[in-house]
């Protein structure tokens, strides 16, 4: 951990997220400024966020590249690049929107910023980039091209933000917990933060717990899964409010079975991604139901089902005890959920039903002010003031890492 070569001051940051989905591009557009009180979490609003789909041809590649297709270098090296210019047009036309000046000029901002108001500068950029490939505590690898942003956007550009963690015995992921707990961390009340991305990470913050009483890990697919099969028999990219899923009857002896996979009997800190959940995951959920004959309705409902099993499973065998409570948990735990997974409302209402059992009160991001699409993207945002500032941003307690560290690189 490095010493603070900067004094925190308040700042315009853009973070930039684009998750294991890989549907697109979320840019939130955050004002960070230093607590009055020393050692307090920074203080922290969102501006805006704007999410952009990525082309069809560009989201093949990505598909490509993460599901471990074989590419020459040429082609990942042109990925690399392509991406960062996907990104800065992203950041560019967020702010354009959100009346958010760039210190340069850019064509890529569609319309000029209003000027109806004060006008508000953007001073920094986390990019998290996209992962194609996460070997946890051995090796990890984002694209996306930090000096195509730098050159197109005129601020610094932090990035690349995983090695550092896994360079000191990490998992690498999960990153989004510094976030968790600078928002939601209670003296009063045992908080649970769910974000429903590609892949499902829970956060387990127990009513007064300290910055190393933090517990997250990933909990298995999230929508990654049920994603490839609409797209694979549908040509859709998601299943729009659950609708699929909803007409089909789930295998619960499918779901049984899948849950035996030793990922999800694994003990934190884990992390996960399409390299455990992805196209051979995907077959295999088809081979072994392929006995009940089911219709396309029906595995898209246990894929489903998979989702709901598997995080209701880690957070009975593993959140729980954490928070050292006994059965039934106390009415004053809240379980916070965001990612696109809260607009699948099968999903959400299985959720909703098996939390409710345990006496866990589920809400949704929207209600505490950053909508749901948002969380990651502001995570990054957070997480890039941070190392300008050479303060740490993972949570040890929830990655493994051995100590504090400050992550990602510094572009300027």
């Amino acid at each position: 951990m490095t010493a603070n070569p900067r004094p925190a001051k308040a700042m315009i940051v853009a973070g930039v997220m684009s998750g294991t989905s890989a549907d697109g591009v979320d840019v939130a557009l955050v004002r960070l400024s230093p607590s009055r009180t020393a050692g307090d979490a920074p203080k922290l609003k969102l501006l805006s966020h704007s999410g952009f789909p990525y082309l069809k041809a560009v989201r093949e590649d990505v598909l490509r590249a993460m599901e471990g297709a074989a590419m020459p270098a040429a082609e990942f090296s042109r990925l690399n690049w392509r991406l960062g210019s996907v990104y800065a047009t992203c950041v560019a036309r967020a702010c354009a929107e959100a009346g958010v000046e760039l210190p340069i000029s850019t064509a890529a901002a569609e319309k000029p910023v209003k000027k109806s108001r004060k006008v508000e500068r953007l001073e920094l950029v986390g990019m998290h980039g996209q992962t194609i490939f996460h070997e946890a505590r051995r090796a990890t690898w984002q694209l996306g091209e930090a000096a195509v942003l730098r050159e197109r956007l005129g601020v610094p550009i932090v990035s690349d933000f995983r090695p550092a963690d896994v360079a000191a015995g990490g998992q690498g992921a999960p990153l989004v917990p510094m976030l968790d707990f600078c928002l939601f961390r209670s003296p009063t009340k045992n908080r649970v933060l769910l974000n429903l991305g590609g892949i499902a990470n829970l956060t387990a913050i127990p009513a007064g717990a300290g910055f190393d009483g933090v517990l997250a890990f990933d909990t298995g697919p999230a929508n990654m899964v049920v994603d490839a099969l609409m797209a694979a028999e549908f040509g859709k990219s998601f299943d729009q409010d659950g609708k699929i899923a909803l007409q089909g009857k789930a295998m619960k002896g499918v779901v049984s079975l899948l849950l035996g996979e030793p990922y999800f009997a694994a003990t934190p800190p884990k992390s996960c991604g399409r390299e455990q959940f992805g196209a051979e995951f995907v077959q295999r959920l088809r081979k072994v139901s392929a006995l009940a004959r089911p219709s396309v309705a029906d595995l898209v409902a246990t894929a489903t089902e998979l989702t709901a099993a598997s995080i209701l499973d880690a957070y009975g065998r593993f959140c729980w005890t954490h928070m050292g409570q006994r059965a039934p948990l106390a009415k004053a735990t809240e379980l916070v959920a965001a990612g696109g997974g809260v607009h699948n409302a099968t999903l959400m209402r299985r959720l909703t039903e098996g939390f409710a059992a345990l006496g866990v009160k589920m809400m949704t991001m929207d209600e505490f002010g950053i909508g749901a699409q948002a969380k990651e993207a502001v995570a990054f945002a957070l997480l890039a003031w941070l190392s300008w500032h050479g303060l740490p941003g993972n949570v040890p307690a929830a990655t493994g890492a051995s100590g504090p560290r400050v992550l990602g690189k510094v572009t300027c």
